[in-house]
């Protein structure tokens, strides 16, 4: 097996190359196999942190078998503390933590027609640019490239660079990315070539093809396309990201308020028994229930708690393409859903096959890929993309669901209602909801 880290001190002063300065982390001295083998190994992604335990200061990483970890097969090696990709190798170098809010500075140097990519919020073992972000790191020179998204500094496919900014090949380049919550902003060589607000990217082909840049945290990692590139002086500075509970983030609009019902109805009957009654009926059967069945629903702690006993809980609003972020709990046992559009549901359940499938689909995939569960009695996450008739669903920053059609459920030979309201489902089993988000589109 070709050894993954080398320390090359030796042939690089008979070679008479320069060696740069940089900051090393004392290893272990591993042997090749052994290095191979500990990067090669998967790992859990752990979480960046914690609100009140984030970093002010800038910490190095430097490239070891403890920070990083391979996804796929990149063809790289290390050299006095540069990290050099050589070929035309495929795969990815990623960092063994996720970060969510951070600023990163990194030096790279490309010779002529090079092209690497610097994975961001990206999850193992999928393509970074499609269900992560990759800032692209390509010799601009060796060729005109029209589309501004795809040169030095852009956010691949998503976001133009303003400008080129990269050195000629053979020159080092220094680039600055620092990411807060959906604003991204890269600079190159001293020059803002980005400064993205991913909230205004809203063109639905991007969204159902690159949902990723909507992740809340990933890995940070290197993308190796072709050519030699090398990098160093890596270091990253983690930001505070603490948002009081119920409040939304920048371009969202809170459906819970962690206060009371203010929004919320309750159930009194299915969409096909609601169309066959006049405005008054409505009114009316609304009104009885609400006095009669809210009582099972209430807030305590910021918490939106059902007690097993009562009816579904129905926006008062409808939506039609949407972001929707929400927090849940259930108990061992507990089951509950998600209506989209006043149709049946993204699952939520005590179950092997784990949450966030399209329960009541029978033409199209039902299931999640993978279970992303956490044990009952913990909170998960879901963030759901409604486009069209197609639902895209994370569960705990996992891809469970990607561009799945959601069948209409009260008549099959019709198509998805444009608009609808949503529903947090009673099963019969007690539930916790909190910070319940949603972004129109």
């Amino acid at each position: 097996m070709t050894k993954v880290l080398t320390f090359r001190w030796q042939e690089a002063k008979r070679a008479g190359r320069t060696i740069f300065p940089v900051r090393i982390c004392v290893l272990k001295v591993l042997t090749g196999l052994t290095a191979a083998a500990m990067l090669m190994q998967p790992t859990p992604s752990q979480p960046s942190r914690h609100a009140g335990q984030e970093s002010d200061s800038w910490q190095p990483i430097p490239f070891n078998a403890t920070d990083w970890q391979r996804d796929g097969a990149p063809t790289y090696r290390i050299e006095d503390g540069v990290l050099v990709f050589d070929g035309d190798g495929r795969g990815r170098l990623m960092t063994q933590r996720a970060y969510s809010d951070f600023e990163l500075q990194v030096e790279f140097r490309l010779s002529a027609g090079a092209n690497n990519g610097i994975a961001l919020r990206a999850p193992l073992g999928f393509q970074a640019s499609r269900y992560g972000m990759e800032i692209q790191i390509l010799d601009d020179g060796a060729q005109e490239q029209p589309d501004k998204r795809r040169i030095c500094g852009a956010i691949y496919g998503l976001y133009p660079a303003a400008k080129r900014a990269v050195r000629p090949a053979g020159q080092w380049n220094t680039i600055h990315i620092r990411c807060i919550g959906r604003r991204v902003q890269v600079t190159l060589n001293g020059e803002r070539v980005v400064d993205a607000d991913l909230n205004a990217i809203r063109d639905r082909e991007q969204l159902r093809e690159r949902p990723g840049f909507l992740r809340e945290s990933g890995h940070i990692g290197f993308i190796q396309h072709n050519g030699r590139v090398e990098f160093r002086n890596l270091r990253i500075r983690e930001l505070p990201a603490t948002r009081p509970p119920n409040q939304p983030p920048d371009g969202f609009i809170a459906l819970f308020n962690g206060r009371d019902l203010s929004g919320w109805q309750s159930w009194y009957a299915d969409p096909p028994d609601i169309a066959r009654m006049i405005a008054d009926e409505r009114q009316q059967a609304q009104a009885r229930a609400n006095a009669q069945r809210l009582r099972h629903w209430r807030v305590h702690d910021g918490e939106l708690v059902f007690d097993g006993q009562g009816v579904h809980l129905i926006t008062e609003k409808p939506y039609g393409d949407f972001e929707l972020w929400l927090d849940w709990q259930i108990e061992a046992g507990g089951d509950s859903g998600i209506y989209l559009r006043d149709t049946p549901q993204v699952q939520i359940w005590d179950n092997p096959d784990g949450s966030g499938g399209l329960y009541n689909n029978e033409q199209h995939p039902n299931r999640p890929r993978v279970k992303a569960d956490r044990p009952p009695g913990q909170w998960n996450r879901f963030r759901i993309l409604m486009l069209g008739e197609r639902v895209t669903v994370w569960l705990n920053e996992t891809l469970v669901v990607h561009d799945v059609p959601l069948e209409n459920y009260w008549d099959r030979r019709a198509p998805l209602p444009a608009s609808g309201h949503i529903w947090l489902q009673a099963h019969g089993t007690p539930l916790r909801f909190r910070n319940i988000f949603i972004r129109p589109l």
